[in-house]
């Protein structure tokens, strides 16, 4: 199946380079040079994955995402010239899937959207052994639904969010590592560092807190990576 992928961003040279590559790699393209036109082509064309510059004229790539959280999933992997770490946080924050910072290796973002891809592909056709997950502080997760609930409360994640919790859950009373995390909820051998992960937790267990305080059932094992405790109730 080709796989349609919408790149945005107004900068000519990377909107050419990028199509290059992932016409070369068999995808589907299209592009937009600033944020109005990509929510159009987004509702008309449904892409599998969208590259998202936060830099973009007439509605800037946060307000392009926020917008098409409201009603829709569609993976999408940030691209920002943007230092600032807390762009990044935002934006993962917000639902974007993953980042990459110019300037970028091609190699490197290309595995990223093999890896994105795949994930979105296995949410919606995987089986679990078991589809509902229980977790200490009447944490539930209903794996089927991508839900999460504190005592029949909602508790709104992100895909990145849900996938680092459902790891957790799954092997809970095990410690997994920040090495194992990247490459089981990210998808690929991460080529960063693994700070990605911590800010990633951090996140999630401060919704978990916001929820329920008891829900933050997440604990730093220092040296090694997280766990959810067995004797955590």
């Amino acid at each position: 199946m080709t796989h349609r992928i919408l790149v945005v961003d107004d900068e000519t040279a990377v909107t050419d380079l990028l199509a290059y590559n992932l016409r070369k790699a068999h995808y589907e393209v299209l592009t937009a040079a600033d944020g109005r036109t990509a929510l159009r082509l987004a509702g008309e064309s449904k892409p599998d994955l969208i590259l998202l510059d936060l830099m973009i004229p007439e509605v800037d790539g946060l307000d392009v995402c926020r917008e098409l959280r409201k009603s829709s999933g569609v993976p999408i992997i940030m691209i920002t010239a943007r230092g600032e770490e807390v762009d990044r946080v935002v934006g993962l924050e917000i639902g974007a899937d993953d980042y990459v910072t110019k300037p970028f290796s091609v190699r490197e973002l290309m595995a990223r959207i093999k890896a994105v891809l795949r994930r979105a592909q296995n949410d919606s056709s995987e089986q679990e052994p078991s589809t509902v997950l229980h977790g200490p502080g009447n944490l539930l997760m209903d794996v089927e639904r991508r839900a999460v609930m504190v005592a029949d409360t909602p508790i709104e994640l992100t895909r990145l969010e849900f996938d680092l919790l459902h790891r957790l859950l799954i092997n809970r009373g095990r410690v997994l590592t920040r090495e194992r995390l990247l490459e089981q909820a990210w998808g690929y051998d991460y080529v960063g560092d693994t700070r990605a992960v911590d800010s990633a937790v951090k996140r999630l267990r401060a919704r978990l807190r916001q929820a329920a305080p008891e829900a933050d059932c997440i604990e730093s094992v220092r040296g090694l990576g997280y766990r959810i405790d067995q004797t955590h109730s």
